[in-house]
């Protein structure tokens, strides 16, 4: 065994004062043990533990007070709250246990709430494969969900809760700038929309909702189009869409022309650089001069806290192991140069505080010269 790969093997620390390396040490614990942490967390939250110390706030409530509430035994409330205190979800005042910030975040918080069932449900059985699936290739751990080969194969057929824990972590980054997009997509005149990726068709429902007169074109794999279509049909907009199930990968597939205005989602990200170029290269082969382009994406290097971008940064790991082995949560600096290689420019940016960057594209006068001969 060579000495670069023997994890036994001593590595000399660099030089740090004693209480940097006690917080270190300390915080190398929170990482070994961070499972249990997170599922202490989670049963927390879940039995209501946490709820009933925020009822409290901020007096707290004894660990009898919380057995006789909870209706959880005497031992249960001790050993959650032991490491909850460790953990700096909670705190005793006295004999009084009271919510930290950090409690309250767990309980109240959308997102966390929405990224703590995605990893219990989609990602925590899947995420012991994550070695084999970087060093192979391919996501060794999504057999855990089901016999795909990839996850959006899978979407449609995806057990509870996993089914919902699923898509709720995917609206919940998209859903929230869609109302604040509308008007600088349809800034221009849209005639027809191409949705590639429609998923579920909440943005294509948007866009019909903001322009009574908009045609849309909904592309997706046929599980997640036949959910998109249901729900175009009870919205009552049927007459202004059509469906085109497709695999985007597939060697045949053709992006649907005609269109003056391409729409993708966070749907890029989906994946390796490569298939991006590809995917791109064929959409700005149906483009005119005047059709435009949306690529809307959350960059890691755009991101106004470290919260978001240690968010996105774990994503491409769920990407390695479940959705398709070789995906990511990309960066402006990598992402953008896959758009020029593909004959396209960007035009213009927008990027926004909730963490999204719009790209809005057109394609290069060159490619439009070898376009037209």
């Amino acid at each position: 065994m060579s000495l670069k790969n023997d994890t036994r093997a001593p590595i000399r620390r660099r030089k740090a004062g004693p209480g940097a390396a006690v917080e270190a040490r300390s915080k190398a614990q929170k990482i070994a043990f961070g499972p249990v942490i997170f599922y202490a967390a989670v049963v927390m939250r879940d039995t209501g533990l946490l709820a009933l110390l925020a009822r409290s706030f901020p007096a707290g409530l004894t660990v009898e007070e919380l057995c006789r509430q909870s209706g959880l035994s005497h031992y249960a409330v001790s050993v959650l709250t032991d490491l909850a205190v460790d953990a700096d979800i909670v705190r005793y005042r006295d004999d009084h246990l009271v919510l930290e910030d950090l409690g309250y975040f767990l309980m109240n918080d959308t997102m966390t709430r929405v990224n703590m069932d995605f990893v219990r449900d989609i990602c925590y059985q899947a995420l012991p494969f994550l070695q084999e699936s970087l060093q192979q290739g391919h996501p060794a751990g999504l057999h855990t969900l089901g016999d795909w080969d990839n996850v959006y194969q899978g979407l449609s057929s995806l057990k509870e809760p996993a089914r919902s824990s699923w898509f709720r972590f995917d609206h919940y980054y998209s859903d929230q700038v869609f109302d604040t997009l509308l008007p600088i997509v349809f800034r221009r005149p849209v005639r027809r929309l191409l949705d590639v990726g429609a998923n579920t068709g909440r943005w294509s429902l948007k866009c019909l909702d903001y322009d009574p007169d908009v045609e849309l074109v909904m592309v997706d794999l046929p599980g997640q189009l036949a959910l998109a279509k249901e729900n175009v049909e009870e919205h009552g907009s049927i007459d202004r869409v059509s469906f085109c199930a497709m695999d985007v990968l597939a060697e045949d597939a053709r992006i649907p022309e005609g269109c003056d205005t391409i729409w993708m989602s966070q749907f890029l990200d989906c994946f390796a650089p490569h298939e991006i170029e590809s995917i791109l290269t064929r959409a700005a082969q149906t483009m005119s001069s005047e059709a435009r382009l949306y690529i809307l994406e959350p960059f890691s290097d755009h991101q106004q806290f470290t919260a978001a971008s240690l968010s996105l940064n774990a994503t491409s790991l769920y990407f390695s192991c479940v959705a398709n082995g070789n995906s990511r949560m990309y960066s402006y600096r990598e992402f953008a140069p896959l758009i020029s290689t593909a004959g396209l420019e960007i035009e213009t940016e927008h990027h926004l505080s909730f963490g999204h960057s719009l790209l809005i594209c057109r394609v290069t006068p060159q490619t439009q010269r070898t376009l037209q001969r």
